[in-house]
């Protein structure tokens, strides 16, 4: 399974982004796709068309994963690991959600996640 950072989904409604291009590949070798509850919230909150909503739902074949308990405590592990810096404070949470079910990770911020790593983030390539 792989989720998706806001910015990849973002980019991943463009047919024509290399972001778009990775998730034909990703769904045509038979993975699932989904993103968490809270980079859905980030994506709505656009500006986005209701035509790129329902590009992202098709690909989203794993769909939203909602943010639970054991979700909240990895974040809040991820947080106090990783500094308390509060412009973190989100990117916790969603990292947090990716590693609760074992997803790998696709981000255009790169940089911004590879501090997760060590705490058990798995990065798409």
């Amino acid at each position: 399974m792989i989720h998706l950072d806001a910015n990849f989904l973002i980019a991943g409604v463009n047919g024509t982004s290399s972001e778009a291009r990775a998730i034909e590949q990703w769904l045509q070798r038979g993975e699932s796709i989904a993103c968490s509850t809270i980079t859905w919230s980030e994506f709505l909150n656009g500006p986005v068309l209701p035509a790129q909503i329902a590009t992202a739902r098709e690909f989203l074949t794993a769909g939203c994963a909602d943010f639970e308990e054991a979700n909240a405590a990895r974040a809040a592990d991820l947080f106090n690991r990783t500094g308390r810096s509060r412009r973190l404070k989100f990117d916790c949470l969603i990292a947090a959600s990716a590693i609760v079910v074992g997803a790998e990770f696709a981000t255009r911020n790169v940089a911004d996640f590879q501090l997760f790593v060590p705490h058990g983030l798995v990065l798409a390539t």
